[in-house]
């Protein structure tokens, strides 16, 4: 088995749920007492938000790959990042090390393509939903169609995961909010929905929605297990 090294505490609640998922699919696969080789280095998610927010993503860029440096280093075989929207910071992690990465997006994209969808729609941060660099991985690599909703509804997606979502805070309202969101984007052609912030699966899943959700936490976490025990 080889040894994930997790970036992770982006939010620390999504991380948990990282950790439980790798060790559940290694003993749902080897059985017996069988648990997941890992090691986690955590980042302080206050001073990740406010880089975020003031755009300095040239320093998240070296947090990140420190964080990666520093996995490699404890020997950690393979890394993966515990949050969809620090993908942004996916070339200077790759730059950074000689480990593999598994991109959050890659493995989304391998399990929209297995189901036979060609148009999904993306929820996420703002920052995930409106750059590039999510979109055109399905769209480059797989040939995938990705919407994402209209400005207010993207807001309100945006203000729902920093403000209660990462605090750990699960609301009916605003899984409301969300099953409207993702109605209105399967009524503009949708044929699922990729859940793409680590925290909306924690709000959000199939029972609540017409369209198949691809819950981007479990499909990392379930093909790095994968790729760990090939």
């Amino acid at each position: 088995m080889k040894r994930i090294g997790l970036i992770g505490g982006m939010s620390w609640e999504s991380s948990i749920v990282y950790y439980e998922l790798l060790n559940k699919k290694v003993r749902e696969i080897l059985g017996g007492h069988h648990s997941c080789k890992s090691l986690m280095d955590t980042v302080d998610f206050d001073h990740i938000v406010k880089l975020q927010h003031e755009g300095k993503w040239e320093e998240l860029d070296e947090i990140m790959a420190d964080s990666a440096k520093r996995l490699e280093k404890a020997g950690a075989d393979i890394i993966v990042l515990c949050t969809n929207t620090m993908h942004l910071c996916t070339s200077a992690i790759k730059a950074s090390i000689t480990i593999p990465f598994l991109h959050i997006a890659e493995a989304t994209g391998m399990e929209i393509v297995s189901k036979g969808i060609k148009k999904v729609a993306l929820l996420g941060t703002k920052f995930t939903m409106e750059k590039d660099f999510y979109k055109k991985v399905l769209a480059d690599q797989f040939g995938i169609e990705v919407i994402i909703p209209t400005d207010e509804e993207r807001e309100q997606i945006h203000q729902i995961i920093y403000g209660e979502l990462v605090q750990g805070e699960i609301k009916d309202s605003s899984r409301e909010v969300y099953k409207t969101i993702i109605k209105n984007l399967e009524n503009r052609g949708a044929e699922g929905v990729i859940l793409g912030c680590t925290e909306i699966p924690l709000l959000i899943s199939d029972s609540d929605v017409n369209i198949p959700t691809f819950d981007t936490t479990t499909i990392h976490a379930v093909k790095a297990v994968e790729w760990a025990l090939k």
